[in-house]
């Protein structure tokens, strides 16, 4: 026990805690959106319980990958087709596009679900959503995905579990009290949804990246990348991705005041019309 309470273990569990919240962005956006998909009386357990599973499950996903880091990381096919396809596939590969893929695809279908809706308010209140324990189970398969990415970087810093299990249990903690606020947030105000749902999307992306030097990093082996057409797939820079998510939100709050400004005038116009 004394030698977990060390100054490099302190420094090391601090960086983690910055390292999730960073990268757990993402995630609480997610849950806040998906939770809506499930019965209103029942979407408040919905995000608990999703959180709490994930939480749990993701200690146990860490476990597992400390032990068998090196096994998961062996590329079990490698594509040789030069010009067309190159690279090696591991697991950390299959779990990244898989991940980007069904997000991508959640991001579009809602943002067209969203276009063919004829009353916004109805929809809201009338509609009978997915059952609970579907979303629940959507929550926690999406909140692993998302959390390969940040046990890969956190086992990056260090490879003492119990350092790394406060870490995931402290940014759990932090995902609950959040959770209610964001989804109360989107909630409120509906056109941040779809700016939610365009995060998600580039996040999609991003994940779809990541899957292009998974092998190679791994094995620290560049002939390993995956090449479509004689180009390496770049995962996308974190700076990059807050980057285009701060560009997003200064655009939807612009708009979103040019729009209320535009109704004013609108509506000053008429008043003036009218006598």
């Amino acid at each position: 026990m004394a030698d977990l309470l060390t100054l490099q273990n302190l420094g090391n569990l601090l960086m983690l805690c910055f390292l999730q919240a960073v990268l757990g962005f993402d995630n609480l956006l997610y849950i806040s959106i998906e939770s809506q998909r499930a019965p209103l009386e029942k979407q408040k357990s919905v995000r608990f319980w999703g959180i709490i599973i994930a939480v749990a499950l993701r200690v146990v996903l860490l476990f597992v990958m400390i032990r068998l880091i090196e096994t998961l990381s062996e590329p079990f096919f490698v594509f040789d087709k030069p010009g067309l396809i190159e690279g090696g596939v591991n697991f950390a590969t299959l779990v990244f596009v898989v991940g980007g893929v069904f997000i991508m695809y959640t991001a579009v279908k809602e943002i067209a679900h969203m276009l063919s809706m004829e009353d916004i308010d109805n929809d809201m209140h009338n509609k009978k959503g997915t059952s609970a324990v579907t979303v629940v189970v959507m929550i926690v398969l999406m909140n692993l995905i998302f959390s390969f990415d940040s046990i890969l970087s956190a086992l990056a810093i260090t490879n003492v579990f119990p350092v790394l299990a406060t870490a995931i249990i402290l940014s759990g903690i932090a995902m609950l009290a959040l959770a209610e606020t964001v989804t109360a947030f989107l909630k409120t105000n509906r056109m941040y949804e779809v700016l939610g749902l365009f995060i998600l999307l580039i996040v999609g992306v991003v994940l779809l990246g990541e899957a292009g030097p998974a092998a190679g990093h791994a094995m620290h082996d560049e002939a390993l990348n995956i090449r479509i057409f004689g180009y390496e797939i770049i995962p996308m820079s974190k700076s990059t991705f807050y980057f285009s998510v701060v560009v997003l939100v200064i655009v939807e709050l612009v708009q979103s005041g040019y729009s209320r400004k535009l109704s004013a005038q609108r509506r000053a116009n008429n008043n003036n019309t009218g006598q």
